[in-house]
């Protein structure tokens, strides 16, 4: 089968992928966004996960295959890893809820999913995330069966999906190693990494679809200088040097992305009513922890939901009543004191709330977890030699700190006196 698809053209699909894609737990993200709120701000950003997974499959076997022929692989272990790694990129959204992130503050405890334990080491605590809902979907339900039916003459199993999604090591041995070297990380890293499929994906997808230049990058020119590399005993994913300033212009991308785009007042703003609106009425939506049930868990549901309650913030964001921004600034920004914003306008009498949201240029900087870095080296071709990417790139030194975007939102109709009062209270603390 061979979709068409406005980002990347023809995307080719086997026939065990399209046994993957026809069944029921994929065409559910037909009915999950890309951006959730994000068309209130962006007209056009109505796409759905279910595009955008497959673009990413697409991009995965583009990285793969530029690796994989830069190496001795022979042709039947390349397909073998292509093949599953294809699998892991096209199922690693499955599990997202209703409006993707916003929903997640109100999923189920992560024990009632009844994973196994060899994902506890993964876990992020007693809240389920949409991950442990892919793992389960993937794992133990009629999914499963798919995959092990059409995937397992090629020695492939949900498991070994699972592992590459996830990062967690599997009971089982999943197969990725070839001649002593363990090609998992570098698998692991195009799933899940500073440059993986999913981020190449988006960017370009999220960017076409809200009319913004801002994730834009030279894919082609990263694509072609991806090489593979050896580091005790286990692939790695390595970019030559050649490829460090489009490296580097794909992080500014993602980081432009999430201030102007992913962090948008309107999205944010929407996604703060959500959160109020199922704080004040727990149980009337909830996120089923039964694979069945979750197959009826999308947007359409949250939004007929939304339509029939009677909670003032459900009433709010179904009529598109959102407050009204009065200010928003930086840690960068001076002249702002955000408790005494907030006890003035409390004192006022105003009805209004606070959103704090952090924009990072990686999720790898500064992690513990990852000891900083990212599973990406920059590679010197002539020598072979190997530099973390976080030690090479100068940007992650000076966006090593994520920026906190604070925004102050007001009750529409209180708007204007509210920056009145603001104004002068700001007038009076500005130095001349």
């Amino acid at each position: 089968m061979r979709i068409r698809d406005p980002i990347h053209g023809v995307i080719p699909v086997s026939d065990p992928e399209k046994a993957v894609i026809d069944s029921r737990f994929y065409q559910r993200l037909r009915y999950v966004r890309q951006l959730g709120f994000g068309d209130l701000a962006f007209p056009g950003a109505t796409h759905t996960r279910h595009a955008h997974s497959l673009g990413a499959m697409y991009v995965a076997s583009r990285v793969f295959n530029a690796v994989a022929s830069r190496s001795d692989l022979p042709d039947d272990v390349r397909e073998h890893f292509c093949t599953a790694v294809r699998l892991a990129v096209l199922c690693h959204d499955l599990g997202h809820m209703p409006f993707s992130h916003a929903s997640e503050r109100i999923a189920p405890r992560r024990s009632l999913l009844r994973l196994p334990g060899w994902l506890d080491s993964v876990a992020e605590g007693e809240q389920a995330t949409h991950e442990d809902y892919t793992a389960k979907l993937l794992l133990d339900s009629s999914l499963t069966d798919i995959i092990h039916r059409e995937f397992g003459s090629r020695g492939i199993t949900p498991m070994a999906a699972v592992a590459l999604i996830t990062g967690a090591k599997p009971p089982k041995d999943p197969g990725f190693t070839h001649k002593g070297v363990d090609w998992t990380p570098l698998l692991r890293a195009i799933v899940s990494g500073e440059l993986d499929a999913d981020r190449m994906d988006y960017l370009l997808r999220d960017s076409f679809y809200t009319g913004v230049n801002y994730g834009r990058y030279d894919m082609d020119w990263i694509v072609s200088n991806l090489n593979p590399a050896v580091k005790d005993g286990r692939a790695v994913l390595a970019l030559s040097r050649a490829a460090a300033f489009a490296f580097e212009d794909f992080l500014l991308s993602r980081y432009h992305m999430f201030v102007s785009v992913y962090l948008h007042h309107t999205s944010v703003n929407f996604d703060h009513m959500l959160r109020r609106y199922y704080e004040e009425t727990p149980g009337e939506f909830e996120i089923p922890h039964d694979p069945e049930a979750f197959l009826l868990c999308d947007d359409a549901a949250l939004w007929y939901t939304l339509r029939r309650s009677k909670n003032r913030w459900a009433e709010r964001i179904s009529r598109r009543q959102g407050f009204k921004l009065l200010a928003q600034f930086t840690e960068r920004d001076t002249g702002y004191d955000l408790e005494v914003l907030n006890s003035a306008l409390t004192s006022g009498g105003f009805e209004h709330y606070t959103v704090q949201s952090k924009g990072a240029l990686s999720k790898y900087v500064g992690s513990s977890a990852t000891g900083g870095s990212p599973g990406l080296f920059i590679l010197d071709v002539s020598t072979g030699r190997l530099t973390e990417v976080a030690r090479y790139t100068p940007l992650y030194q000076r966006y090593s700190g994520a920026v906190r975007l604070t925004r102050l939102y007001v009750r529409p109709d209180q708007a204007e006196r509210a920056r009145e009062m603001m104004g002068r209270m700001l007038g009076q603390t500005t130095e001349p």
